[in-house]
């Protein structure tokens, strides 16, 4: 008697197979769109570290009038995906709010940096290191520079860096 030796996958096993690849899709690929729309609001982060120096180095040289003369040599860079990058010459000192142009969900939204010595809102006459509360829509992140939070920007908490939820 001959033994016969099967050979692949029946019907039943590749169609479990497929439904399966089906939920993991169902769950990967929403979440993938936020990382990617994320990754995207990060960059003005990363415009804004030019700003911070500038309003650091200008309080530290001259105080306020020094983040005066900061905000009037500053030029707002504007990217694919942001729209401005802008510093506060007045009250809230060194505030910075970077403006978003896309993706469609972040679109014409902010997120605000601003600038915290000891917990205090930056004021004339102040000493210490410059501490940055960086908000969303969301100010969570920011009660730990400063306890009552920081005034809130308005990207959707799922979409800003974990550091401005």
């Amino acid at each position: 008697m001959r033994k016969s030796l099967q050979r692949g996958f029946t019907l039943i096993e590749l169609m479990i197979v497929v439904a399966i690849i089906g939920i993991l899709a169902a769950i990967a690929i929403p979440q993938y769109q936020n990382y990617t729309i994320r990754a995207k609001v990060t960059e003005g982060l990363t415009l804004a570290d030019a700003a911070k120096t500038a309003v650091a180095e200008g309080y530290a040289s001259n105080d306020t009038a020094g983040i005066t003369a900061a905000v009037a040599s500053w030029v707002s860079p504007a990217t694919k995906y942001v729209t401005s990058v802008a510093i506060s010459g007045a009250a809230p000192w060194g505030q910075i709010t970077i403006t978003y142009a896309a993706p469609p969900q972040v679109a014409a939204k902010t997120i605000l940096l601003s600038p915290y010595v000891g917990g205090a809102a930056l004021a004339s006459n102040m000493t210490g290191a410059i501490d940055w509360a960086c908000t969303s829509a969301g100010n969570a992140t920011s009660k730990a520079v400063v306890a009552a939070g920081a005034p809130a920007g308005s990207v959707p908490v799922q979409y800003a860096p974990v550091q401005c939820q």
